[in-house]
């Protein structure tokens, strides 16, 4: 194992002081891993991921577990490196006897664990939006590919005649994939692009003001943003410190989120667009009410997300087909999630039969001055599509309920 690899970190719920469930319930435990990070670059929206599934494993427990017996969660801390989700995939599949993984954000992370999850026969429950272009018989995605999050973004900028773009990001797969993916759209429709440059997970603030410096002198109607993590933070810095306006030039992504917003400022992110199939001012009952009792469960305000509604919505659809099958063997477990519904904050997902990823709701929401998300625009559920068999079709102006932007 690499130096950096922590240990050791199993079942926080205990570190709250909090039981997992009733001393009554009877039967075999099933054992279950997580693996966010709770360190690092992408630590801000993995702890989020960590605590939903933590949050929906006590709320089963709480309603009696799966048939009486209480799921148990193992939480190991891959501290954003994506090596160690493959070291510590590991170590939960061979050493701590899990079968059944909620984790990881980054793709570089997914492909990681998912080598040792599919080596040990494992199923990886992955809820972060992500390229697509992937099918595992060991994992099932509960995050957005792109027919459920770029398309409708790009649709929605080239609509409001937002058509030279800035593509910038970092410096992995999941940013590449979605420019080439957008690139396509915003070219065939007749738009352009007028610069690119993507920074390393670990670049420095003063390589965000010289990106900056770029795109200033560019002046490109918007700016396409994948970046991640802290580097979210050092973008959207540097450009209100450079003065510019998201009424003349937003900022446009696929992974900038509440969670972001409340590390960079309110003044900083106002303004600026987000493509995601939930926002926390998501209104509906069901909604409402698991916010009441996140709240409840921290004990304090809360900030939810895209990743965290995944996160906190895969563990229940799991839930429902373990109840079913009364058994955590991957293999009869899978084909039980596959063509199920489960109704979550954003609306009833169901997982698609033919490549195990989530039929989703899509939804553009534009930064408010209180750091949550106005949502401008939103879709019915939209069946996924990973690998862009379909051709292009403007059909989101029909179906989408758009404000102009």
């Amino acid at each position: 194992m690499n130096g950096f690899v922590p240990m050791g970190r199993i079942t926080p719920t205990a570190e709250r002081n909090k039981p997992l469930a009733s001393d009554k319930m009877a039967g075999a435990p099933i054992k279950v891993g997580i693996l966010f990070s709770q360190t690092g670059v992408t630590s801000a929206t993995e702890r989020g991921m960590s605590d939903a599934t933590l949050f929906a494993i006590e709320q089963v427990n709480a309603a009696g577990g799966i048939n009486g017996r209480e799921i148990v969660p193992f939480l190991l801390d891959p501290g954003s490196h994506p090596d160690a989700y493959y070291d510590l995939a590991n170590k939960l599949l061979i050493e701590f006897g899990v079968k059944i993984i909620f984790g990881c954000y980054m793709s570089s992370s997914r492909k990681a664990a998912l080598r040792a999850v599919e080596r040990q026969n494992g199923l990886l429950c992955y809820p972060a939006q992500y390229e697509g272009f992937e099918y595992s018989r060991n994992a099932i995605y509960c995050g957005a590919v792109a027919n459920q999050i770029s398309y409708p973004l790009g649709e929605y900028l080239l609509e409001s005649s937002r058509n030279r773009f800035y593509m910038v990001g970092s410096d992995y797969i999941w940013p590449r994939e979605s420019d080439r993916i957008m690139t396509e759209m915003v070219l065939r429709d007749g738009g352009e692009i007028v610069g690119r440059q993507y920074l390393k997970l670990s670049a420095k603030n003063y390589e965000f003001v010289e990106l900056v410096k770029n795109i200033k002198a560019k002046q490109p109607d918007v700016i396409f943003c994948n970046f991640v993590g802290d580097s979210i933070i050092k973008f959207y810095q540097a450009y209100a410190d450079a003065g510019l306006s998201a009424r003349t030039m937003p900022i446009a992504s696929l992974t900038t989120s509440e969670a972001d917003i409340a590390v960079m400022g309110h003044d900083v992110g106002a303004g600026h667009i987000t493509s995601a199939t939930y926002f926390q001012t998501h209104l509906s009952a069901e909604n409402r009410t698991c916010l009441q009792k996140y709240e409840k469960w921290k004990g304090q305000p809360v900030i939810t997300n895209m990743c965290w509604e995944a996160a906190y919505f895969q563990v229940g659809l799991v839930a429902d087909a373990l109840r079913e099958v009364e058994t955590d063997e991957p293999d009869v477990l899978r084909k039980a999630i596959l063509g199920r519904e489960f109704l979550a904050p954003q609306g009833k997902v169901r997982i698609d039969p033919s490549n195990g990823h989530a039929n989703l709701w899509p939804k553009i929401g534009r930064a408010r001055d209180d750091g949550q998300f106005e949502i401008v625009a939103i879709m019915d559920r939209v069946v996924p599509d990973p690998y862009l068999v379909s051709s292009f079709h403007r059909h989101l102006h029909s179906e989408m309920n758009a404000l102009p932007l």
